[in-house]
Formats: structure tokens, sequence, C-alpha cells
């Protein structure tokens, strides 16, 4: 009898290990499957990721590019007006020359034409800097000479040579002033 116990045990052996190979060839199977979808789920995160990446970089491109040409087009702005300011310059140079008595219909047209430039240079955002009676700053003024003179504060504009102008917050041309010491 204990050599059939011996064959029982045997064959119950066999009957459990059998049993265990298929659980794990069953188990394996689900592996296999599971490390499918894991492949393809991160294969999916992986172009996901790109995805955005891109998205991101397109959008980081049409900014740029945009920010460019508005530099552009605010460098074109100030070029053109920097050299229209001697045009001005004259203007109102002409228009100083002439006292009340000697107006005639010539200095009339001479004050609308650059009444109209001013209006076109407002129009745009161009703007004069202020200068008499304001304190001195290096940012929007030009130094070209100093006095003392008791009738000003320390450091405050006395006279303007020159008119600056600035476009937006850009300074085109700076103010050329005498400065109080």
């Amino acid at each position: 009898m204990a050599k059939k116990t011996t064959a029982e045990n045997k064959e119950n052996l066999n009957e459990e290990v059998i049993e265990e190979t298929v659980e794990e060839v069953e188990n394996t199977e689900e592996t296999a499957e599971e490390v499918s979808e894991m492949i393809e789920k991160s294969q999916y995160d992986d172009l996901y990721d790109k995805h955005l990446r891109l998205m991101a970089e397109y959008d980081n491109y049409k900014k740029r590019t945009q920010k460019e040409k508005e530099e552009i087009g605010s460098f074109a702005t100030a070029d053109t007006v920097e050299k229209l300011l001697p045009v001005i310059d004259n203007l109102e140079r002409a228009l100083e020359s002439v006292g009340e008595a000697e107006k005639n219909t010539f200095i009339e047209g001479v004050e609308m034409v650059y009444r109209q430039m001013m209006e076109i240079l407002d129009k745009m955002g161009v703007s004069e800097i202020e200068a008499v009676g304001k304190e001195f700053d290096p940012e929007l003024h030009n130094a070209v000479m100093h006095i003392d003179d008791e009738s000003f504060d320390a450091n405050t504009v006395a006279e303007q040579f020159m008119k600056g102008y600035k476009y937006k917050d850009k300074v085109i041309r700076y103010s050329m002033v005498k400065v109080a010491n």
C-alpha cells in the first residue's frame, strides 16, 4: 500500500505541477497582454508629449514673430520720424523769425503745414519732450550748457535749444538744453 500511496502522491504531485504550470502560462498570457498594453500606452504617452511640446514651440514661434514684427514697425516709424524732425525744426525757425506785423498768407500757409505735421505726429504716437522748467533727466535731455542762476532750482532746465521727441516710450531725439546748477 505504501507503493500505492507513493504512486498516488506522484500523480497528485504531477497534477499540482500541471495546474501550476497552466496557471503560470495563463498568467504569462495576461502579463504579455498587460506588457503589450503598457508598451502601447507608453508609445501613446511619448507621442502625446511630443505633440504638446511641438504645440508649445509653435505658440512661442508665433509670439516671437509677432513681437519681432511690432519691433520692426516701431523702429521703422521712429527712423522715419527722426528724418522728418529737421523739417519740423526749420518750419519752427521760419515761424519764429517772422513778427506779427510781417504775417501774410504765405506765413499762414507755413503755420498750417506745421500744425498739420504736428497733428500727424501726435496721431502716430510721437510726442514732444517737455524740458523748460522741468528737472534735468539724462534719459530725456542732453545738457549742452550749465549756468549759475538763482531764479532756477538746482538741476532744472533753464532753456531749450532743440526740442526732443519720443515715439511711445522710445526717445527719438534728446532735447538739447541749458541746465541751471
